[in-house]
């Protein structure tokens, strides 16, 4: 049973793609941050909060784990972190794992998060003229894990049917 994980930074579109991605190939679609949030019984901003981003990226690792041994075919779209911590890319070597990298440009990624930043903890009080500088340096520090994926779609100008098209021409 194929597993079609999406990665990369927030705001790339992973858990939009997905869901589109998933009612194509009717497959069941799990947003990891939802996911946890659910399990947790809280915010994500709580968990940080309250007990830690350490706690909050052992439980991520954890709920990864459990996602990705379900018998069932599914699209999981994960937080714009989980790829770099706890070798969590390792998961993603397995026969039965798709990964795709949904990828866009420091600007693109600028111009659709500095409209979202109330709904983003970790953006939220990053002033706009210094908002690009903190996305390029993230994407930097990420780039390593996110390249390992198996498949890089670039996102930036494309119409949402023109990416969700390549994906399903991918993975098929």
């Amino acid at each position: 049973m194929k597993k079609i994980v999406l990665l990369g930074y927030m705001g790339a579109g992973k858990s939009f793609f997905g869901k589109e991605l998933a009612n194509i190939t009717q497959r069941k679609f799990i947003d990891l941050d939802e996911y946890i949030q659910k399990s947790e019984n809280t915010s994500i901003e709580m968990l940080f909060k309250t007990k830690g981003e350490l706690y909050f990226r052992k439980k991520e690792h954890q709920y990864l784990i459990e996602i990705l041994n379900r018998d069932e075919e599914i699209v999981l779209s994960l937080g714009g972190g989980t790829p770099c911590y706890f070798n969590n890319m390792d998961l993603f070597q397995k026969e039965d794992v798709i990964s795709v990298y949904i990828k866009a440009s420091v600007e693109t990624l600028f111009q659709r998060l500095k409209a979202q930043k109330s709904q983003r903890p970790l953006i939220a009080g990053i002033e706009d003229n210094d908002l690009k500088e903190f996305i390029a340096k993230h994407l930097f520090d990420r780039s390593y894990f996110y390249n390992q994926a198996n498949i890089k779609i670039n996102v930036d100008e494309k119409e949402v049917n023109e990416v969700v098209n390549e994906l399903v021409a991918l993975i098929r």
